[in-house]
């Protein structure tokens, strides 16, 4: 990985170029779209031409965050702009169709928080201690003196809390709590956003649910739990990318568990593989990293080709090799 610029260098690249695109990876969730809004509307208060990319668009479940309607799918066609933002983005081509259609001869600009970023882009900012990137983002505004604005606290604050399980991970810190304080005093409606966030999914998710429950599997002596969605179930259903955000938390709850895994059969001979674990000793970017993808320590991902049978075979005789060595 690149060594890191300073948070003053990126700064005053917002302050002196004129146009920018803010970009973060598909399958976003709430840090890399809380991050891409708040980033947005602050080149905006600083009077910034300034897009707003992702592959997949803007999620239901997140369309009430502040602004929302500014996050769009990339176009077909390369646009040209001074600088491109890639926020909360470990690998660079996982942002998908938003990197090919910026235009060659933009200045690029890497802030994230996992371990497993590649270093990508002419500044790069990567701080692994940091519990979600919308963290790193609230320290850029607030030690170099950018805009905040209520909407802009509000996306930080879905950001924030979104990657730190409701600020409860193993990764949350005494700074995290602080600027979460910080952030409702800039006006955030804590019980408002978390209902919003937490308590509002639809029906079908409940349903979903139901259906990964009777294909649970436990096995490493019941360390790792397990379940799979194949895309006949998703399609009865008429599973939405963002119903899966967080099924994968009900595994880990349970007694006893150290991993929990779910697998996302794609359609196109891949496998979308979440792994969550309990114990540092269990390290699951490293994992994930054996299949080309990567993350934290206790959360990583990755998208494998193969079928769900094999995939699933494959990602769990390698959790058993990491449990056996802890």
């Amino acid at each position: 990985m690149n060594g890191n610029c300073g948070l003053d260098e990126i700064a005053e690249v917002l302050r002196t170029k004129r146009s920018f695109v803010v970009i973060s990876h598909a399958r976003p969730d709430g840090d890399a779209l809380g991050c891409t809004l708040a980033m947005t509307l602050c080149l905006q208060q600083l009077g910034r031409e300034v897009t707003a990319w992702n592959d997949d668009g803007m999620p239901e479940k997140l369309r009430f965050l502040p602004h929302s309607e500014l996050v769009t799918p990339p176009p077909a066609e390369p646009q040209r702009f001074d600088v491109a933002l890639v926020l909360d983005n470990a690998v660079k081509t996982r942002a998908g169709r938003s990197i090919e259609a910026v235009a060659p001869g933009a200045f690029w600009i890497n802030i994230d928080h996992h371990i497993t970023n590649e270093g990508y882009g002419d500044l790069t900012y990567v701080d692994a201690t940091a519990p979600a990137t919308g963290q790193i983002l609230y320290e850029l505004i607030h030690q170099c003196e950018l805009p905040l604005t209520y909407a802009i606290a509000d996306n930080l604050f879905a950001a924030i809390s979104t990657d730190t399980g409701s600020f409860q991970y193993p990764s949350t810190t005494a700074r995290t709590y602080e600027i979460g304080a910080a952030l409702v005093k800039a006006g955030v409606n804590v019980g408002d956003l978390s209902q919003r966030l937490y308590e509002s999914y639809p029906r079908r998710r409940l349903e979903l649910l139901r259906e990964m429950l009777n294909v649970l599997h436990f096995s490493s002596g019941d360390r790792v739990a397990s379940f799979a969605l194949t895309t006949d179930i998703a399609r009865r259903l008429g599973v939405q990318p963002e119903d899966t955000e967080g099924l994968i938390d009900h595994l880990r709850a349970v007694q006893g568990v150290t991993v929990a895994a779910f697998f996302e059969e794609l359609g196109d001979e891949r496998v979308r593989v979440s792994l969550r674990s309990k114990s540092p000793k269990a390290d699951v970017s490293k994992i994930c990293g054996q299949f080309g993808g990567g993350g934290h320590t206790l959360a990583a991902g990755a998208r494998v080709r193969g079928s769900l049978a094999e995939v699933q075979r494959l990602v769990l005789e390698s959790i058993d090799r990491e449990l056996a060595s802890t």
